[in-house]
């Protein structure tokens, strides 16, 4: 009887995802629903990158491979700019939404979020570089 030569956890996931490019997003959102520690993030990008290959991501997020490297390691502490260079080029997006966990919402402050004069407002704010 022979035996099939076992792989790493690790192999294993990024093999799954060099098979399933559309998992990757969903792992990505399980790492970040499921851990506040940032470096479960970076795993997940780590595991992503080596699944579509280390250096075409680095050139496509416009960065030096061992850069990429360093940012994704387990003692990366990249710039949340690298971070977002390293989720464009895995073809992915990183969103925002509200936490199911917050405190009960006003009606009024739901009005305030659609109210065309404080997106206005905030337009300017974010043009001007998040300086008022």
């Amino acid at each position: 009887m022979t035996r099939k030569a076992s792989i790493s956890h690790e192999d294993a996931i990024i093999e799954e995802l060099r098979k399933d490019p559309d998992y990757a997003a969903e792992y990505l959102r399980a790492a970040l629903e499921e851990s506040d520690e940032p470096k479960v993030l970076l795993v997940a990008l780590r595991h992503i990158a080596k699944a579509q290959g280390m250096p075409e991501v680095a050139k496509r997020a416009n960065i030096e491979r061992e850069s990429l490297y360093r940012a994704l390691s387990l003692k990366g502490n990249p710039r949340f700019s690298t971070i977002m260079a390293i989720t464009k080029a895995l073809g992915l997006s990183l969103t925002v939404e509200a936490s199911e966990e917050r405190g009960p919402t006003r009606q009024a402050g739901r009005q305030e979020k659609t109210d065309p004069e404080n997106r206005r407002r905030l337009g300017g704010f974010w043009r001007a570089g998040g300086e008022r």
